[in-house]
């Protein structure tokens, strides 16, 4: 089978990245696997064995109609046999452009909970993109012959929504390391109850929230306080609310780190207050981990993990539910014992049951090709 993959993420072309270790797994099933992206940086498209890496440099602004020339270009070429976007949105377009009047046939991968009402709030840059993402992938997906998601709750959402009009859409979660890496310490703190968000720091994190969660505990609980790993766009926001709230000395930034899990280890709370997830990725390192879970009911929340009998689940936008699960944690020794014991338990039986990814990724390209 030779497929072409348009790809949203660059780190792809850093062979020392996780990202062409998955593409390489994936070619190794596949058969012949080209990968198309943006890059940062101007290169020349290189191969490794089965794998064919096609570095487009370009600006935001022609970005869709370069990469739909190169794509189209590369299909005719290279005999490709099927086209899969990463996303429903500029990369499914692309890609649904460049199979127009070509044998290849379209796959998409839908990796956001986008039609979560969450999905189109906030701000009104954010607000304004994400409904016209919305809209490309109402034109996309009803076009593609395949269609693969990472939970159920994205698989029922489209269901709802498009019926027949659309493939039954496969379910392939994301591949996680059931491995553990060696723990690490945070800084030297004076916190004795430590909790730890980890993420990209963007508006639907919601991490203001968690913000606003720690002033209410705090009050009663000055012990407590918090690490977030990770950056993104909203650092500058979130430094001015955590001093707006008064919570300096009790908010540590530690940027992006590599050791993210090894952390979560010595944290006694995991916390996220996500608007929406497609999957959520660190609430099974969060598991695996051992750590108590404070979660939003987003992603695999209820499919993987139910609330009280593996982790404590909020309503989004709702600071106070989450410092009421703070403060279970904190009061409640018997939860925050049994509470990591049956994440554990939770993610690894998930895990076990997922399978071979790149496996499952090849034959669900090759279901898509038996499509009529």
């Amino acid at each position: 089978m030779k497929a072409l993959f348009i790809s949203n993420d660059p780190t792809v072309f850093d062979e020392t990245s996780a990202t062409r270790a998955r593409m390489r797994a994936y070619a190794a099933w596949i058969g012949e696997l080209h990968i198309l992206s943006a890059s940062p940086v101007r290169a020349h498209d290189t191969q490794e064995g089965s794998l064919f890496l096609h570095p487009v440099h370009v600006g935001k602004f022609l970005r869709i109609s370069v990469l739909t020339h190169r794509a189209r270009k590369i299909i005719l070429e290279k005999g490709i046999e099927i086209v899969s976007a990463q996303d429903p949105f500029e990369h499914g377009l692309i890609a649904l452009r460049a199979v127009r009047g070509t044998p290849a046939k379209l796959h998409i991968q839908v990796h956001t909970d986008f039609l979560s009402p969450w999905f189109v709030k906030g701000s009104i840059k954010a607000s304004f993109l994400n409904r016209h993402r919305r809209v490309l992938a109402h034109r996309v997906l009803p076009a593609a012959q395949g269609i693969r998601v990472v939970s159920e709750r994205i698989k029922k959402s489209l269901v709802a929504q498009y019926g027949t009009h659309i493939p039954e859409p496969t379910i392939i979660p994301v591949a996680v390391d059931i491995m553990m890496p060696t723990s690490t310490s945070f800084p030297t703190h004076l916190f004795k109850f430590a909790l730890v968000a980890v993420g990209r720091l963007e508006r639907e994190k919601r991490i203001e929230d968690i913000l606003a969660a720690l002033k209410l505990v705090s009050k009663e609980y000055p012990m407590a306080g918090l690490f977030i790993v990770g950056d993104g766009r909203e650092r500058l926001r979130l430094e001015h609310a955590m001093h707006t709230l008064g919570l300096a000395g009790k908010v540590v930034f530690l940027g992006n780190r590599p050791d993210a899990r090894g952390l979560m280890m010595h944290a006694q709370a995991f916390i996220q207050a996500s608007a929406y997830e497609g999957y959520g990725r660190t609430l099974i390192e969060a598991a695996l981990a051992k750590v108590p879970i404070i979660t939003t009911d987003v992603g695999i929340v209820g499919e993987v993990f139910k609330d009280r009998e593996d982790v404590l689940v909020a309503p989004v936008a709702d600071p106070k539910t989450l410092a009421s699960c703070i403060t279970s944690i904190l009061e409640d020794n018997f939860m925050r014992q049994k509470l990591p014991i049956h994440a554990d338990a939770a993610a690894r039986a998930h895990l076990s049951s997922v399978g071979g990814v790149p496996t499952r990724v090849a034959e669900d390209l090759l279901r898509t090709l038996q499509h009529p």
